[in-house]
């Protein structure tokens, strides 16, 4: 049918062409229906075997690789390998899917005039792109098979990345107080001394090949820039953030939250600019050697980790504003400590950067080794002194009479962890666990920077939902207009997508943590996030990340649509109807919930959640509606059937397990029955369908009892009495006249007679009222005639 219906399209079209472009009249058969395209843009083979050739080189790289520094950078090259391989996929695919639509074309007879036709040009045409598609199809499936081997590379690099970590921080090697450690730095090795000049070699031949005659000019130019772009340059940007920040966001939270993040982006933007220039003035002219091209690539690493250190301290320690300090930390701790990220950061460069060039340049073991500890040991130190300053500050705090700022659990937690850390590293040093000591050290200014930047992102992101969602906000007025929210919805709204958005960057912030390291770039993370994130079950489950947002879309745009016509039924439609109250509640609320049914599918349909894959949740659930659930289920589909057949509806007065009271509304679940004192009772929806159940109400009929027994002494004339309780009942205007009053004799006793009479009203509800008002006219009555009621007989005490 598709392609019968795609076949009349392209003749309408024909016809349809201007006259210049008419086909001749003695030839009623179009010479080319649809023209073949040009060459496909599918990968040549040389590009293929480019393709192929870079990867064996990479593989070749990590069999050599013999250190964790190296294996990261492999990592990011099969990243980038990936990445381009996805990018010449993106580019081939739209060219596959148009030859395959012209295929399904040319697929079937071309009807011209009502006859079917078969010409030869089509079937040349067919071929032509058969041809092309096969030429297609086999570029994305190398391409295809080239990714997945990609990809099993980045798991064995990261298995053998595990691999080396165990066994340097389980290597054992000479006390830091040893003659051992220090010998490489007293008597290097000759070896090492080459190495060295070696790496100073070409480093001088990149400098001589950037500062050759008719270069030098431009190369200052570019070092100045960048130089400018570093100081100067992020000053001004910070300035500038700042009073965006200030002039165009509202004083709160929110601007103080904001200022803190502009402060961080001010300071990686400029350095990556700076960054950037330094690098090209140095390789405009001639390309870096491999040896230099590493160091490049792990001291870029090193820069931006010790500009985080920078840029995060200052921005949450905000010495210059304390106003603007985020976390609760007080003047006086935040001015003594706030040398020290500086001197990490100085001491990180330097150092880290030494590491780096004794870890390009192959130098020996003990070597290596003695780069590590002193990293090692001058980072505890710094965290060392770093705590006593802060600690020493609050004890003058103390001393002072003033109160510290109080921390929080997971504050005292991450000290905790961080004084074990920094004893566990001292102590390794001490008996000869270099690697061991520099690796805690490592993961102590990675979770800084993780835990810093994560709570800055935290706090804006609350401040955010808070200023988006307040009533007084021009956002949060605009929210309550367009989506009919009240404020209270409002709040609960910002408190689910505060919490939500809080809890995926907290979970974020662990993946970071354990996944991540100093050095580790941002591509990185996003890639092993995705990886921890998007695995196999959600990759079953056919759920994209492009998706999300229809998904969204669909869930709050079906939610409202729900609420706006379950208020058109409540309010405009059902009361114009002959429908009871019940009926028009019972079917509002059915509506809702088969309403909601259909949005939670649709949403479902919009992530791409294929329903083939979810045999696992119902098989799931099966086990947990057998076991836990079968509660929740039977009640409702109770609650469908009370919807339906409607044996209770709202109004109506039952009584059910001693319980009496009007049915307020019927939920999914659960009945509220509101009794005679206002109070609600929730039932079961099951109860009401098992058990036995009193509609006094049902059918709108029923009709109320008024009857009272009354005892009196023997010497009363009977019928007296009777004529005044009758006389008394037929006078009052709640009681109806059919079925009629009666008076009854119920009882003779030595104690008295008992009477009993009996009336009858138009409503049960109106029962108990009318009982009080009878009670006191018949009291009134009976002391005018001066006759008492039996006296209860004296107690056997």
């Amino acid at each position: 049918m598709r392609h019968a219906l795609m076949s009349v399209i392209f003749v309408a079209f024909t016809l349809l062409v201007p006259s210049g472009a008419a086909l001749p009249a003695d030839d009623p058969t179009p010479s080319s229906i649809i023209a073949p395209n040009a060459a496909p843009a599918a990968v040549s083979t040389s590009e293929l075997q480019g393709l192929q050739l870079r990867l064996d080189l990479i593989k070749q790289r990590v069999s050599l690789a013999n250190n964790i520094t190296m294996m990261v950078g492999l990592q990011d090259s099969v990243q980038s390998f990936i990445n381009d391989v996805d990018n010449l996929q993106s580019s081939l695919l739209p060219e596959q899917k148009q030859l395959q639509a012209q295929l399904d074309v040319l697929s079937g007879p071309v009807s011209l005039g009502g006859e079917a036709v078969e010409q030869s040009d089509i079937t040349t045409q067919r071929a032509v792109l058969s041809e092309q598609k096969k030429v297609v199809d086999a570029s994305l499936k190398t391409l295809a098979a080239l990714r997945g081997s990609a990809v099993d590379l980045i798991t064995q690099i990261a298995s053998i990345r595990r691999s080396l970590l165990e066994s340097e921080v389980t290597l054992r090697s000479g006390s830091i107080l040893g003659r051992d450690f220090w010998e490489p730095l007293i008597n290097p090795l000759p070896e090492d001394r080459l190495r060295l000049i070696n790496f100073i070699e070409q480093a001088g031949n990149t400098l001589a090949a950037a500062w050759q005659p008719g270069k030098r000019l431009s190369a200052v130019l570019l070092m100045v820039l960048a130089f400018v772009i570093w100081i100067w340059g992020r000053r001004l940007a910070d300035r500038g953030l700042t009073w965006i920040c200030i002039h165009r966001l509202p004083e709160g939270r929110l601007r103080r939250s904001t200022l803190a993040l502009a402060s961080v982006v001010a300071t990686v933007l400029t350095t990556a600019c700076a960054l950037q220039l330094l690098f090209y003035a140095l390789t405009r002219e001639l390309p870096l050697s491999p040896m230099i091209q590493n160091f490049a690539e792990e001291f870029e690493r090193v820069v931006y980790t010790c500009v985080l250190i920078t840029g995060l301290s200052r921005a949450l320690l905000a010495n210059q504003h304390p106003s603007w300090r985020l976390p609760a930390i007080d003047d006086s701790v935040a001015e003594a400590i706030e040398p020290y990220p500086k001197i990490l950061a100085a001491t990180l460069l330097v150092m880290a950067s030494g590491a780096q060039i004794t870890n390009v340049a192959g130098m020996s073991g003990p070597t290596l080794l003695l780069g590590r500890g002193l990293i090692a040991l001058v980072v505890a130190v710094i965290f060392t002194l770093l705590f006593r300053r802060a600690s020493h500050a609050r004890r003058v705090l103390a001393a002072a009479g003033d109160t510290p700022e109080s921390g929080t659990a997971l504050a005292g937690l991450i000290y905790t962890c961080t004084i074990i850390a920094l004893v566990i590293s001292f102590f390794a040093l001490l008996i000869g666990y270099v690697s061991l000591a520099r690796f805690i050290t490592y993961e102590l200014v990675w979770g800084f920077i993780v835990l810093s930047g994560f709570y800055m992102l935290i706090q804006l992101l609350k401040d955010s939902c808070e200023y988006l969602f307040s009533p007084k906000s021009a956002s949060g007025k605009a929210i309550k207009q367009l989506l009919g929210m009240g404020d209270v919805r409002l709040e609960q709204a910002q408190i689910i997508l505060s919490g939500a958005g809080r809890a995926t960057l907290i979970l974020l912030a662990v993946i970071s943590l354990f996944v991540g390291g100093v050095g580790t770039t941002f591509g990185q993370l996003v890639a092993q996030a995705m990886s921890i994130l998007g695995g196999d079950g959600l990759r079953k489950l056919n759920i994209i990340p492009g998706h999300l947002l229809n998904a969204i879309m669909a869930l709050f745009i079906g939610i409202y649509l729900i609420r706006a016509l379950c208020r058109w039924l409540d309010n405009e439609f059902l009361p114009k109807t002959d429908m009871d109250p019940g009926m028009c509640a019972s079917l509002s609320t059915l509506f809702a919930n088969i309403g909601y049914a259909l949005v939670i599918l649709l949403t479902l349909q919009s992530l791409g959640i294929e329903w083939t894959n979810l045999a696992w949740i119902v098989s799931a659930l099966s086990v947990g509606i057998g076991f836990g659930l079968q509660e929740i289920v039977k009640n409702f589909v109770s609650g469908l059937i009370l919807l339906t057949e409607r044996p209770v509806k709202v109004g109506d007065l039952i009584s059910i397990s001693g319980v009496e009271g009007d049915i307020r509304r019927i939920n999914v679940r659960a009945t509220e029955i509101q009794l005679a004192d206002r109070s609600i009772v929730i039932v079961p929806n099951s109860q009401l369908i098992s058990q036995n159940l009193r509609n006094v109400t049902l059918g709108g009929s029923a009709q109320g009892v008024a009857s009272l027994e009354l005892m009196f002494p023997l010497d009363i004339d009977p019928e007296q009495v009777k004529d005044l309780l009758y006389e008394t009942y037929q006078e009052n205007e709640n009681i109806l006249d059919k079925p009629a009053t009666f008076v009854r004799f119920s009882k003779l006793s030595p104690d008295g007679i008992t009477l009993t009479i009996t009336g009858y009203v138009s409503s049960p509800r109106i029962v108990g009222i009318t009982k009080s008002d009878l009670l006191f006219e018949i009291l009134k009555r009976l002391g005018a005639a001066g006759i008492e009621l039996a006296k209860p007989p004296p107690s056997a005490d």
